[in-house]
């Protein structure tokens, strides 16, 4: 019967063609729109580490003075240096990694190309295994290396590209702030979205093209970037180990929920021995959150694509409102021919199915046209300064997604104007014949 109904829709399209344009029309500007602010949503929000995250946690403890203090207030949001090593000495996590962002001056040795500044992160050895960070050649650095304080380099595969046309250049020297760095490692193509692990300075941008050890990093005092707090009186450097200031981001690996337990436990414990210590002078405040966790109490997605979603369904409702005036409409001036339908036997149920398939079938043409509306939306979005903005593409999963919510909002609209037309008395329509 889904056949016959289908045909008789089709036939009824080419009767009506203006009404059956329009309702097209605003099907398709209704999914158009709010697919292209839902696929960007989707991108924005989504789990940048699928497997993973759950057992990753990110580290907050409020080693500050009592200056300012007010209870219940959620403790700092990096850790110090003297914090951080402590824990990377203690070894209480399954992984765990200190990190910071910085800014280096890098100078090549490939002809034809002058002296360039480059984002570069300094981090410990779990980094890579943390993060699943995958190589395109050679591994990570290991523990020994940060110990020794190596001097040894990951690099992009973008900037492996740049300097050596993107052969195996593991081994190979690259000098940074004048000082030589033996490459180890070469990235594959790797873009968390968001980029979680610090969110102190571009939520959505590119990961970092140099990859060095923290401690190395802190021994030939590379300029760090970022965002840093400090308390108290201290005429130290301000990244030296016993400086009260917060600048540092620390995560760490824990496989299951009862050594999640008990690391917050360590935490707190860690934080009451400092107190006494006379280190800490706020109360034990400290917070254990995993990757999703993480982002939505920092809330990464930009306010102003929320409000856009939001619009943009609201938007769809309005065209849906549209979608069942015309239905009513059309479906009202065949009276006669479903009286008569309705004369010579077809239940209501009958009349109330080929309603449906026809607003089905009225969708799934709007939900082509919006596909074709929303890869132009897309587009659009790609075209703005925004750091996520070349991120703006239609995965498989939201390919599908739309033409669902097409069906599924055309049948929607089509309900009411199924229900009235499958309520039409055949007696008075032979009447008026």
């Amino acid at each position: 019967m889904f056949g016959y109904y289908f045909n008789l829709a089709l036939r009824s399209f080419r009767r009506n063609k203006v009404l059956t344009s329009l309702m097209v029309v605003a099907i398709a500007l209704g999914i158009g729109t709010s697919m292209t602010t839902l696929t960007v949503f989707y991108i924005l929000s989504g789990d940048p580490l699928p497997g993973r995250s759950q057992n990753l946690y990110y580290v907050q403890m409020d080693p500050a003075s009592m200056d300012g203090y007010l209870a219940g207030e959620e403790p700092a949001e990096q850790v110090t240096r003297f914090d951080a090593e402590k824990m990377l000495a203690e070894k209480k996590a399954d992984r765990q990694a200190v990190m910071t962002g910085g800014n280096i001056a890098l100078e090549p040795q490939k002809s034809g190309l002058r002296p360039f500044n480059t984002d570069a992160r300094f981090t410990s050895a779990d980094f890579f295994q943390m993060f699943g960070v995958p190589f395109e050649y050679g591994n990570a650095w290991s523990a020994a290396d940060d110990a020794g304080r190596a001097r040894v380099a990951v690099i992009s595969k973008e900037l492996n590209e740049k300097l050596f046309d993107g052969q195996n250049s593991v081994g190979k020297t690259i000098r940074l702030e004048q000082n030589d760095f033996r490459i180890i490692g070469v990235l594959k193509y790797w873009r968390p979205t968001p980029r979680f692990y610090d969110l102190n300075s571009d939520r959505y941008g590119t990961v970092e093209e140099v990859f060095v050890p923290f401690s190395s990093a802190v021994d030939l005092k590379f300029s760090r970037s970022g965002s840093m707090d400090c308390w108290g009186d201290s005429n130290k450097d301000e990244t030296s180990v016993n400086a009260p200031c917060v600048w540092l981001q620390y995560w760490v690996q824990l496989d299951s929920a009862a050594k999640a337990s008990d690391f917050r436990q360590y935490l707190s414990n860690y934080s009451d021995q400092q107190r006494q210590a006379g280190r800490f002078e706020r109360p034990t405040n400290v917070r254990l959150r995993n990757v999703m966790e993480w982002l939505e109490f920092k809330n990464v997605v930009p306010n102003d694509v929320r409000l856009q979603t939001w619009l943009a369904f609201g938007f769809l409702v309005v065209c849906l409102v549209n979608t069942i005036g015309l239905l009513l409409a059309k479906f009202m001036r065949r009276s006669g021919e479903i009286g008569v339908r309705r004369a010579l036997g077809a239940s209501r149920r009958s009349i109330f199915a080929q309603a449906l398939v026809e607003a089905g079938t009225i969708g799934l043409a709007g939900g082509i046209l919006g596909l074709g509306l929303a890869l132009l939306g897309l587009w659009a979005v790609r075209q703005q300064p925004a750091s996520y903005a070349e991120l703006a593409h239609l995965d498989p999963l939201m390919l599908v997604t739309t033409f669902v919510l097409a069906l599924v909002a055309s049948l929607l609209a089509g309900l009411l104007p199924a229900w009235r037309a499958c309520q039409v008395a055949p007696a008075l329509q032979l009447k008026s014949q």
